[in-house]
This record gives C-alpha cells, structure tokens and sequence, in this order.
C-alpha cells in the first residue's frame, strides 16, 4: 500500500513539477496574446517571431528556475518580488534585442505596455496555485516517506532540524539513533541502540529512507551499511563538512573513483562558454552604444583636467593573474603602486567631471573593452586593486576564493550597497561574502537579475562617489 502511494505521489509531483516550468512561457504568450486582442492590434507574423522568442527567455529565466528549485517558496510576496525581477530581465533584453535590430516600430506600444504590466500579477497568480497544490500533496502524512537518521554529526543535526521544520520535503522523521550510546539533545525519538538492532528497526517499520551521520570510515558505519544491504531502505551517507564553506560543491568521479568537489568554479565545461558567449553579445552591443558616450566623456576629460584620459591599473583576474582594468580617470593622481588610498567621500583628489562620472558609474564603461578581450565579466566580484588584494586576503577569510571567476564590471555585493570605499575590515568582509554567494548560487538568470538591479542603481546609489 505503501509503494502504491508513494508512487501515485510521485506521478503528481512530476506532473505539477512539468506545469510549474511550462506555465511562465504560457502564461506570457497568453498574456500577449490577449493584449493584442484587446487594443484591435492584429497579431502578425512579427508578433508571432516575438511571443516565440519571448516564451524561450521567459522558460529559461522563470520556467528553467521553477523546474530546477526544489523549494517551494512559502512566502507569496517572496515569490512576487522574484517574478517581478526576472520579468525585468526578459522585458530588459526583449527591449536590447529591439533596439539592436530596429524592429520595434512594427509593434503596438500600448499593447506592449498592456502585456509587460499585466503578466507578473497573472504569473504570481499562476505559480501560487500550483505551489499550493504541490505543499498539499507533499505535506500530506499519509505520502510522506519515513526517515531515519543514525549518528551524531553537524550534519546530522542540521539534517534534523530541517525534516523537522520542513514537512514539504515529504521526509517524516522517525527516530535518531545515537549508535555510541550516550544522549544527544534536541531531537524527539533519540535512542542509543546496538548497530545490529537498527536493521531489525528498519525492517520492522518500513523505513524508506536512512541517513548515515557517521564518519565514512568509521568501522561502525561499514558494519550498518552491510546491515542495511538485508532491507529495501534508500541510504544516504552524511559527509561531515559543515566546517567547510561549500563553493558550488557537487560530487563526480574520476575513473570509478568517486570525489566530492568543496571549493570549484561555477564555470566550468558549459556554464563557462554559456557566460563567455552572453558576456559577448551583450558587451558588444553596449559598447556600440556608449561609443558616442564615451568620445563625449573623452573630451570632456581632457579640457578640464591635466593627464591621461583613461587610469590603467593593474589588479587581480581570474585564479589570481593580473590584469590591466582601464576606467576614465576621475582623480587628479593615478596611484598604481604598493600602497593605493581608496577614495573618499567628498575626496579632494577628484575632479568635477570626475565626481559626475563617479556618481552615475560611466568611469566604468572602458571596462568593456576588458569584458570584450575576455579579462574581465559583466558581471563577477568587482576587482579590487593589488595593494588592496595583499593588504585583505590577509585579513578577510576566503578572501581569494572569489578569483574562482572573472571579475566584473558589477556583482552581487555592488547591487546590495557594498561598493565605494571600504574603511573597516567588516565592511570587506560583507563585499566578500556577497562575491562568494554569487559563485555558491550562479547562473545565467542571476546575472541577468544584478545587470537590472545596476541599471536601477545607476543615479541613486548613496555610495557611488
């Protein structure tokens, strides 16, 4: 009866699963559609090269990140802010796209403003419902699939903590069996028991699940995973590494020898050239529209303040090799050496066109020459100077973790207020630990998500100066 259930729920799952990745493209094509419809607007075949191209970025910014989320958010106001965020990136680079082709004189702008504005509501709607419908059915007691956890760990203790508090993972712990005999705290259903009576537990009360929190090689955990072999019981082993901060952590195998990654680049194989190509088209087309900007800026440079229009210096790339990032010099030195004072607000060094330059972040732009001959991203951990690299990855733990990517033109830590001048450790250490969550999280929707953010941030950030 057990299996029959089990299997049954599985088919739901997988079935609400598929519709909660396919329901953004066919929500928005809908929504476009319809807007159409509604403002007399023939659907043509523009309109139809359009809803094609459209439902493609939207599976892959929402769809694609729908199917590929174990969570279901619980927080419906969580679940709109993210919608709302990745519709902006599609309707971002549908409007680039436009714009680099000159199309959009052949769509109706009200229907197109009808169709932007009424989808993420329709979306949030959606995507709630089924969400609903999938908590529902995992939470369920009757379908979720009982669990047992043996040894004590970190692991093992978070791993309790969140059966415990998480029931939509469709996992009810049963008991935590202590094999070495002494009690432990804060866990419900802890025994210490002799490993040869866990099998006979197992056995007995149709256990589906077993998570071993033991040290791999340990003697007691070859003997109960030779117990185990007796029953149908999934294991799991519980590799003890809460110590260690996992970045983009994943297990493989080398020649039938398996590994477990702890620290690797999220940019490998795929992803990399998926990232390259994107940093690409998108830097080329930015470039070809800031030209007129940047000859502007050139000359202004150079009519009101003595020296080179473009600062050269050199900092940290990937893995740790130097680089030569080139910005539009707003300062009146151009410190490159052994010790680099970071500027200041209301700095005296810089120079009125400077201070303009610096507020709206156009200093940045001959960056993209960086991204195009491929030193730098769009968007990775900003690059900080050498003086500065040797003074913090001594002071900043993890610090030269982030150089497992290109640094960016943005980042993470840039569109959550960690930009400007650093004048305490901690508040490096906060940059850091943003830089890290972007290489334990990335992917192609993020850096889509934190170019919006920065193009939003563009004439308001408190910290550019």
């Amino acid at each position: 009866m057990g299996d029959t259930v089990h299997t049954k729920r599985d088919i739901q799952l997988v079935i609400l699963a598929a519709v909660r990745a396919l329901l953004p493209p066919v929500v928005s094509t809908t929504v476009l559609v319809a807007s159409a419809n509604a403002l007399d607007v023939r659907f043509s075949q523009s309109y139809v090269v359009l809803a094609l191209i459209s439902a493609m970025l939207v599976w892959i910014a929402i769809g694609r990140d729908q199917h590929r989320s174990g969570a279901i958010p619980e927080n419906p106001l969580a679940l709109a802010g993210q919608i709302v965020v990745e519709w902006s990136a599609v309707v971002a680079t549908l409007l680039l796209i436009a714009y680099a082709t000159k199309t959009s004189a052949g769509f109706s702008r009200r229907a197109l403003f009808l169709w932007f504005t009424i989808t993420p509501p329709l979306l949030v709607a959606a995507l709630t419902i089924v969400h609903v419908w999938m908590r529902a059915i995992i939470a369920s007691p009757r379908n979720a699939r009982k669990a047992v956890i043996i040894g004590e760990s970190q692991m093992g203790e978070r791993l309790t903590a969140a059966l415990e508090a998480r029931p939509e993972l469709g996992l009810r712990l049963e008991r935590v069996f202590d094999v070495r005999d002494f009690p432990l705290q804060r866990a419900p259903r802890r025994g210490g028991v002799g490993r040869e009576r866990i099998s006979e537990y197992v056995n007995r009360c149709r256990i589906d699940v077993a998570f071993i929190a033991l040290p791999i090689e340990s003697a007691d955990t070859r003997a109960i995973l030779d117990d185990l072999r007796d029953t149908t019981t999934s294991v799991y082993v519980l590799p003890d590494i809460a110590l260690y901060d996992l970045i983009q952590a994943r297990s493989d195998e080398i020649d039938g020898i398996p590994i477990i990654a702890l620290c690797e680049s999220p940019l490998q194989g795929v992803r990399g050239l998926t990232k390259r190509g994107t940093d690409l088209v998108f830097a080329s087309l930015l470039t070809l529209c800031a030209l007129p900007v940047m000859l502007g800026i050139a000359l202004a440079i150079k009519l009101t303040s003595p020296g080179p229009i473009i600062f050269r210096q050199h900092r940290y790339g990937l893995d740790g090799e130097r680089i030569t990032v080139y910005k539009f010099r707003t300062m009146t030195v151009t410190e490159d050496g052994r010790r680099v004072a970071q500027a200041k607000r209301d700095d005296p060094r810089v120079t009125a066109v400077g201070r303009f330059l610096r507020r709206t972040s156009l200093d940045e732009l001959p960056q993209l020459f960086n991204v195009l001959g491929g030193s730098m991203s769009l968007v990775g951990p900003r690059p900080h100077a050498v003086a500065h690299n040797e003074q913090y990855r001594k002071l900043v733990h993890g610090y030269m973790v982030r150089h497992k990517v290109a640094p960016g033109i943005t980042g993470l830590a840039q569109v959550n207020g960690c930009r400007g001048e650093t004048a305490t450790v901690d508040e490096m250490r906060r940059r850091v630990e943003y830089d890290l969550e972007y290489l334990r999280h990335w992917c192609w929707l993020l850096d889509l998500k934190i170019l919006v953010k920065t193009v939003a941030l563009l004439f308001r950030d408190e910290r550019a100066y």
